[in-house]
């Protein structure tokens, strides 16, 4: 994964077909997704559950672009292997999970991965002010995390803090929560680069109506291109 500022489209594929994932992922990407975002839950750090490191692995096959594998668990540390042989590109743990994020990141990295922090809601940016130089991406939570299809909490003066911070490090700043077309500007005019969407791209469509995917797709992109133009 080689770091290129354009905007990037990262469906969640917590929205898709349980049933059929490898045909979703397929789908997506036929479509236009740059990245596939994959929301792993504990039931313990957030109230939900879902994917551990063996389907991650049953995953890997299907994703051709770019994995990125986003851990709202706590602890990360014993797991950060196992997702790593899973065959996740991107690795992205919460500060929030742990005393040691430092610590964290060194051992995503070390293991091969790209490492990303992620910020809930009420976290300031300053948390990952000591951080920049061991990370590859910040996500920044837009919603309080654990469930897809929550409405969107405007966090636009912290993304633009961040992007002050990060300078010209090759970061990205990714968003996760309530992103469609008329949040994605907001965004994208803040200096975040990597949208996670999820209800908005899938809704509507279907591994039979794969098309559906790709204009949704094309409606965010362009919506937050718009504003780099």
């Amino acid at each position: 994964m080689s770091f290129d500022r354009k905007i990037k489209i990262a469906p969640s594929i917590l929205s898709a077909d349980f049933a059929n994932f490898g045909a979703e992922i397929r789908a997506i990407e036929a479509e236009g997704a740059d990245w596939v975002h994959v929301d792993v839950m504990d039931g313990h750090f957030v109230p939900n559950l879902t994917f551990g490191p063996m389907a991650v692995k049953a995953f890997r096959p299907h994703v051709k672009t770019v994995m990125d594998v986003h851990l709202m668990i706590a602890p990360v540390d014993p797991y950060i292997d196992a997702y790593a042989d899973a065959g996740a590109d991107v690795l992205t743990a919460h500060v929030e999970a742990g005393p040691h994020i430092h610590r964290t990141l060194q051992a995503i990295r070390g293991a091969g991965m790209k490492a990303g922090a992620a910020l809930n809601p009420g976290t300031p940016a300053e948390a990952v002010a000591h951080l920049l130089d061991l990370t590859d991406l910040i996500c920044v939570m837009t919603v309080n995390p654990g469930f897809g299809g929550q409405k969107f909490i405007d966090m636009t003066a912290k993304i633009a803090r961040l992007r002050q911070m990060i300078g010209d490090r090759p970061v990205h700043i990714e968003i996760d929560g309530g992103v469609d077309p008329k949040t994605a500007p907001l965004v994208a005019r803040a200096g975040a680069d990597v949208l996670v969407a999820g209800s908005a791209v899938f809704r509507g469509g279907s591994v039979d109506k794969p098309e559906v995917y790709g204009q949704n797709i094309r409606e965010i992109r362009a919506a937050a291109e718009g504003v780099w133009a």
